[in-house]
């Protein structure tokens, strides 16, 4: 009777002492991946495009298989409603209770900046896209943090090449916050040529930009020369409409310059055929085999063309699927970083490659002209000449 107990004991350990066994095979074959994005609050269109492009990318690196080295991808979606506290709480969350291998966004820069010490923590990586701030691969960085999004010093050289010249007095206007800051400081180190004149900051969410507007007026208005009003704005409200109320360009002859932005955003570029500034993607701008694939596919899915944020999601799924494929599908965090660090590969905007230093994603950039052209609601930002990554001397700002 005890030697049947004894076996029937040993039975129910060995059984029980495979059931973690079965469990951590299941896991094995899974690689799980976070995103967290704005998908409430003003910055709600920019996170639909990325986490659009984030799965329109995994579709293409996997070749449609949504798995690597013989592992399932699994995305799981996490809102930060645009605020830094459920940022860092949704981030958390996902590395302990979801236990995700590796963590994509977010939108706002703020809400990266309070996520960043979160990667560093649960020894995870964060791949940072699309939030700007020079700050994210600067003195806040740590080495489990890439960056796929362009940072504001790439924003800075590619409008300076665009707007530097002998001649040219420059004001800012931006927002009063990480990405607005951080944004305009990297502007002004690379004005050399001009005459930097004055900067603006306005809070997120300004309705009314006559004050701030005014003030710039008070600034350019007796100054020789030609002038400009480089606006560094994102989301909702915008400037752009008070501008052209106040025509200011026949009053005063104060033109506007910016960046690039979302299509609905764009539809307001069109009261200013000729603006000059530099963009981080336009879809009919870049010529290669992914953007002819994320242009084709998107349009078949969606009767639309992708956007501003929708190549970035993109981007940093291939930057994703990409490591992994290197790594055999090894998700350990510190062979990740060794493969990333260096890694080139391709996206909608041609190759990009992490710099070792600080993880930011070096890549090209695009001077372009606006077009009123009657085909299309927005003002079309037309090339003027492609601005080489190898041609943009962009400062490592972090202390490793």
């Amino acid at each position: 009777m005890k030697r049947r107990q004894t076996f029937a004991l040993a039975a129910t350990a060995a059984a029980l002492l495979a059931l973690p066994m079965a469990a951590g095979a299941q896991a094995k074959g899974e690689i799980k991946i976070a995103i967290i994005a704005s998908k409430t609050g003003p910055l709600e269109a920019y996170a639909k495009q990325t986490i659009t492009g984030f799965q329109m990318g995994l579709e293409y690196a996997t070749g449609g298989t949504m798995m690597v080295a013989g592992k399932k991808l699994t995305v799981i979606e996490k809102d930060d409603q645009g605020k830094p506290d459920v940022g860092k709480a949704q981030l958390a969350a996902a590395y302990g209770d979801d236990k995700v291998d590796i963590a994509v966004g977010p939108t706002a820069s703020p809400v990266a900046l309070a996520m960043l010490p979160v990667a560093e923590e649960y020894k995870k990586i964060l791949l940072v896209e699309p939030a700007v701030a020079d700050s994210i691969t600067g003195d806040k960085w740590n080495k489990y943090i890439f960056r796929t999004g362009r940072n504001s010093s790439q924003d800075a050289a590619a409008n300076a090449a665009a707007l530097d010249l002998p001649g040219n007095n420059i004001v800012t206007l931006a927002q009063d916050n990480a990405f607005g800051r951080d944004g305009v400081k990297a502007f002004k180190e690379f004005i050399k040529k001009g005459k930097f004149v004055h900067e603006e900051f306005l809070a997120p969410g300004t309705a009314d930009f006559t004050a701030g507007l005014q003030r710039i007026i008070d600034k350019l208005k007796d100054q020789p020369g030609k002038k400009y009003v480089y606006v560094y704005w994102a989301g909702a409200p915008s400037p752009f409409s008070k501008f052209a109320e106040l025509e200011l360009k026949k009053r005063y002859g104060i033109e506007m310059a910016t960046g690039g932005n979302i299509l609905p955003a764009m539809v307001a570029y069109k009261a200013y055929p000729g603006m000059e500034g530099a963009l981080y993607y336009y879809f009919a701008i870049p010529q290669n085999p992914v953007n002819q694939w994320l242009v084709a596919n998107h349009y078949t899915k969606f009767k639309s063309p992708p956007d501003f944020f929708t190549a970035g999601g993109m981007s940093a799924a291939i930057a994703v699927v990409e490591a992994l494929k290197k790594t055999a599908g090894d998700t350990n965090t510190n062979k990740l970083i060794a493969t990333m660090e260096g890694m080139s590969f391709q996206t909608p905007k041609g190759t990009m490659t992490f710099r070792k230093e600080d993880h930011q994603a070096m890549q090209d950039m695009y001077h372009f002209r606006i077009k009123d052209d009657p085909a299309f609601a927005w003002g079309v930002p037309e090339l003027v000449r492609e601005i080489k990554a190898s041609d943009m001397v962009i400062p490592i700002r972090n202390k490793r």
